[in-house]
C-alpha cells in the first residue's frame, strides 16, 4: 500500500484540475437540468465512507421524483429523463463527486459507496470494503460494472483493498477513461441499477 497521503494528495489534484477543465460542462448540465428537474439539478443521499462513517454523496439528478403516495413499482428506467439519459451514458452523473473528493468523504479510486442500509449485511470479510475512502471508479467498476453479481462486486472490492498501489489506482483511471470514451457499462435494460441486495442468503 502506498502512503495514503500521497493519495490522498493526488486525490486533491486529480479533482481539481477535473473541476477546472470540466466546469463549462458542468454548468451547463446545471443549467439544463434546472429546466427539466424542476429547479433540482442535484441528487444528494447517505452513504457509508471509511470506516462505515456516514456522509452525502452528490450526483446530478438524472430520474424523475415518485410521485408520492405511488405503490406502483416503476423501473427505474422509465423515470430517467432525456437529459439524464445522456448524462448517464457517457458518465457525466459522477463528476460532482470530486467534491465529495475534495472534502475527503471518497477517492477518486476505491469500492464504489453503496447504500446505509447495507451496513448491518455484511460480512465481517465484506465490511473490509470500508478500510479505504469508497471512489468515484474502482476495480469491480473497471471489471464488469453492473453486469457482476454482488458476491463478484465484493470480491473485486476486496482485492482492491489489499492491493492498493499507485500503479493500481493509474490502471484502474486509464481504463475507467477507455470505458467512458466507449460509452461501455451502461445499462440498456429496465433497471440501470443494480437489484437492491439482500444480504448474504
Amino acid at each position: 500500500m502506498y502512503n495514503p497521503n500521497i493519495k490522498r494528495l493526488l486525490d486533491i489534484l486529480i479533482s481539481m484540475i477535473g473541476l477546472i477543465l470540466l466546469a463549462p460542462i458542468i454548468v451547463v448540465i446545471i443549467v439544463l437540468l434546472l429546466f427539466t428537474n424542476n429547479g433540482k439539478p442535484f441528487f444528494t443521499q447517505l452513504r457509508p465512507g471509511r470506516n462505515g462513517k456516514p456522509f452525502k454523496i452528490i450526483k446530478f439528478k438524472t430520474m424523475s421524483d415518485l410521485k408520492p403516495g405511488k405503490t406502483e413499482v416503476i423501473p427505474s428506467a422509465a423515470r430517467i429523463t432525456r437529459v439524464g439519459a445522456v448524462i448517464r451514458k457517457y458518465s457525466l452523473d459522477e463528476l460532482l463527486q470530486m467534491v465529495n473528493v475534495l472534502k475527503g468523504d471518497m477517492s477518486i479510486v476505491g469500492p464504489r459507496p453503496l447504500l446505509m442500509d447495507y451496513l448491518p449485511l455484511y460480512s465481517d470479510l465484506q465490511a473490509r470494503r470500508h478500510l479505504v475512502r469508497p471512489g468515484i471508479t474502482g476495480w469491480a467498476q473497471v471489471n464488469g460494472r453492473n453486469a457482476l453479481s454482488w458476491n463478484q462486486k465484493f470480491e473485486y472490492d476486496l482485492w482492491y483493498v489489499d492491493h492498493v498501489a499507485f500503479k493500481t489506482d493509474l490502471k484502474i483511471i486509464f481504463k475507467t477513461f477507455l470505458k467512458v470514451v466507449k460509452k461501455e457499462g451502461v445499462n440498456k435494460g429496465a433497471e440501470v441499477t443494480m437489484p437492491k441486495w439482500e444480504g448474504n442468503v
